[in-house]
């Protein structure tokens, strides 16, 4: 089990680089089947290899993905840094939390648009997988502390198995990608 140890960013331009709709799926591509180079890149989120390899300087600048080595040029071949990102802690200046909101927003974007994908599709999945699939929607009573550490609980089981995105032979059998999302905000009175 590999502990995630998100980090916090705290600078616009870092946030920036990682709010942009293309660089999130360029993003998600590596995670999912990386290292890739960017002509493979390039091919799972069709866009060009020379946008793609651009992008993902871009991304290696800020931190979010690195050269897995070997290659040369749009040979080489990128992984995904694997550490967890946090922001917003409340107390940002204005750039920032706005940096910040048009992060989430655009995370927030891709991760709807993979569950619509999901509810779409799985009807033509496998019984085990069609069964196993869910999403949970629940209203409880929290204090902040105890809403902070559900957070912290759930946080630690994502990360359960976060060592499987780094090292693809650390996949068991039978094993595919599965996104995780889940939220506990406060009910905000209008």
């Amino acid at each position: 089990m590999t502990e995630q140890r998100p980090r916090e960013i705290t600078d616009v331009e870092t946030l920036r680089a990682f709010a942009h709709p293309l660089r999130l799926r360029i993003l998600n591509a590596v995670g999912l089947y990386g290292p890739l180079t960017a002509t493979e890149v390039a091919e799972r989120v069709d866009e060009s290899p020379a946008n793609c390899s651009w992008h993902l300087r871009q991304l290696a600048k800020y931190g979010f993905v690195a050269e897995a080595g070997g290659g040369t040029g749009r040979q080489r071949p990128w992984r995904m840094v694997t550490d967890g990102h946090r922001w917003g802690d409340g107390d940002e200046s204005p750039e920032l939390a706005r940096a910040g909101d048009a992060a989430a927003r655009v995370l927030l974007d891709l991760e709807y648009r993979k569950l619509w994908d999901w509810m779409a599709a799985r009807r033509q999945e496998p019984a085990e997988w069609r069964d196993a699939g869910f999403f949970n929607q629940f209203i409880g009573w929290y204090t902040a502390e105890e809403l902070a550490g559900l957070r912290d609980e759930l946080r630690a089981l994502f990360a359960r198995h976060l060592d499987r995105l780094e090292d693809p032979t650390a996949r068991p059998p039978g094993s595919r990608p599965v996104r995780l999302m889940a939220w506990g905000v406060p009910e905000v009175e209008r």
